[in-house]
């Protein structure tokens, strides 16, 4: 059984950082991809960072690129955003997903087949 699993949200000011976690279980992580995102109250879900645990490739959007740093640990099947210099724009749920194959373009929510739960990030001003 396939199974993502998020950790790391939380309520941080404004400036501060998290790191989020996206355990991964049940399928052969070397040959997918692992993508963040994220949704706010009343907007729609959107690609936030994706990274190829083949190759390493990775991919920001411009709202979080310089900010946010995607990482993965293979041998403990773990995808990690370390996010710096928190905005209150970004708080949101944010998920991790994962697809087979690589990924070095933006992460579209169409192309994942598996979805965690999701862990809440609130940026107070």
């Amino acid at each position: 059984e396939v199974q993502l699993v998020e950790s790391g949200g939380g309520l941080v000011q404004a400036g501060g950082s998290l790191r989020l976690s996206c355990a991964a279980s049940g399928f052969t992580f070397d040959d997918y991809a692992i993508g963040w995102f994220r949704q706010a109250p009343g907007k729609e879900r959107e690609g936030v960072s994706c990274i190829s645990s083949s190759d390493g490739s990775t991919y920001y959007a411009d709202s979080v690129k310089g900010r946010f740093t995607i990482s993965s640990d293979n041998a403990k099947n773990t995808v990690y955003l370390q996010m710096n210099s928190l905005k209150p724009e970004d708080t949101a749920v944010y998920y991790c997903a994962a697809k087979t194959g690589s990924s070095s373009g933006p992460p579209h929510i169409y192309e994942y087949d598996y979805w965690g739960q999701g862990t809440q990030v609130t940026v107070s001003s």
